[in-house]
Order: structure tokens, then C-alpha cells, then sequence
């Protein structure tokens, strides 16, 4: 199985940090955010990344280059202008392929990752989902009896940490697009899964919560 890490973002709510460095390389703990994603997947058996790039590419390209450091294969995706989720996924499909991949938010940090055959046939998506954080309260999707809803209860938040299958996204025209309109017609077709995942998970999305996640690997524990 390959994946693909999303790292085309812009980082503006991480600024000033971000100014000069591109969210993904930014050091939590000793190295940067995106390195402890590129090991947890070596380690789970990926060799081949794609990684979308847009702000400041060229230094998260020179930072990781082809990925032997990681023993792995790293392919780039490279967009003139932020396609959104979605369409990021949709460009990259050619260096995916046409088997399921998993599918990565660059700015989180988890200690977790699916197995493949958590995808069932005939799903298009299996989703990790994570108990709702503080500034997220309202959470994204139900889960019950491992298939997922865009309506019900409880609400759990979607972690950024899914596997897909390409035919969620492969008829949609080029550009900029969202995923979670796919992903919430796919959950009215009953063809999403997912997983309640109640380890360590952090949205590395301001600066507090990045100097939480540094405080928490410096602690003697499982990184």
C-alpha cells in the first residue's frame, strides 16, 4: 500500500513560525512534524510516499529529497496554487495508482496508523476518528458498529488519518475541490468504515498546540 501525506497548506494559523518554514518542517522534539510521519509509515511497511507540496516547496523537497533516508520512496506532487484537499488527492492519482492508499493530514501527530485490510471491499474510505478536542467540540461523524455517518451521535472528530479507495475521487474534474462532500455522499451510499482511535492524537494547528505536542514527546514515552 502506498500513502500520501498532505502537505500543501499554507500555515497561517501557525504564523509567525511559518513565515519562513513551511509547517511540516517544523521542529517538534528534535525534527521536524513530517519526519515522525515518514517512520511510523517505514515502520508499518509503506514504501512509496507521495507528498503534495505548494508554500515553500521547494524546501520540504530539499529537506526530504527522494526519501532513502527513510528508507523510502518519496514522490512529489507539485501545485502552482493550493488545490484543497480534495483536488490535491485527485492530481496525485497518477502517482498513487489504482490500488487503496492511505491517506495522511501533514499538520497532526498520532501514534497510530490503519492496516490495510481495514478497508473492506466495496468502501471507499475506512476513517480514523479520535475523541473530540477542545476546540472541536461539535466533532465531525458518527461511528456506530464500524461503519460511519455524517449524522448521529456521538460525534467524534476525524483524526486526518484515513485509507481511500482512488474511485472516491477519480471522476471528479481537475481543480480545486474539498473531500468531505465525497466522503459524506460515500457515507450516504454506506460505504465508509471507520475506527475509534483513543490514544495520543494532536491537530498541530496553532503554535500553543505544537509547544503542547513538544512537552508530551519529551516526556519518557512512547514518540
Amino acid at each position: 500500500m502506498k500513502a500520501m501525506i498532505l502537505a500543501a497548506g499554507l500555515g497561517k494559523r501557525m504564523r509567525p513560525l511559518t513565515d519562513h518554514c513551511p509547517k511540516p518542517l517544523l521542529p517538534v522534539a528534535g525534527k521536524p512534524l513530517i519526519i515522525y510521519h515518514l517512520e511510523r509509515l517505514q515502520q508499518a511497511g509503506v514504501e512509496e510516499v507521495v507528498i503534495n507540496v505548494s508554500y515553500r516547496a521547494e524546501q520540504i523537497m530539499a529537506a526530504l529529497g527522494d526519501g532513502s533516508a527513510y528508507q523510502l520512496r518519496i514522490h512529489w506532487s507539485r501545485e502552482t496554487t493550493p488545490l484543497e484537499t480534495g483536488g490535491g488527492i485527485q492530481k496525485a492519482l497518477p502517482l498513487l495508482g489504482d490500488a487503496p492508499f492511505m491517506l495522511i493530514n501533514g499538520d497532526v501527530w498520532c501514534s497510530y496508523l490503519p492496516t490495510e485490510i481495514a478497508l473492506k471491499k466495496g468502501d471507499l474510505a475506512h476513517l480514523v476518528l479520535v475523541d473530540n478536542p477542545d476546540h472541536h467540540l461539535t466533532g465531525d461523524f458518527a461511528l456506530n458498529h464500524g461503519r460511519v455517518t455524517a449524522d448521529g451521535s456521538p460525534h467524534l472528530t476525524f483524526a486526518g488519518i484515513s485509507l481511500l479507495h482512488p474511485a472516491l475521487l477519480e471522476s471528479e474534474p481537475p481543480g480545486a475541490f474539498a473531500l468531505a462532500p465525497l466522503l459524506k455522499q460515500a457515507m450516504n451510499d454506506n460505504r465508509v468504515s471507520g475506527e475509534h482511535f483513543t490514544g495520543h492524537w494532536v491537530d498541530v494547528g496553532t503554535p500553543e498546540r505544537l509547544t503542547a505536542l513538544e512537552h508530551h514527546l519529551m516526556q519518557p514515552r512512547e514518540r
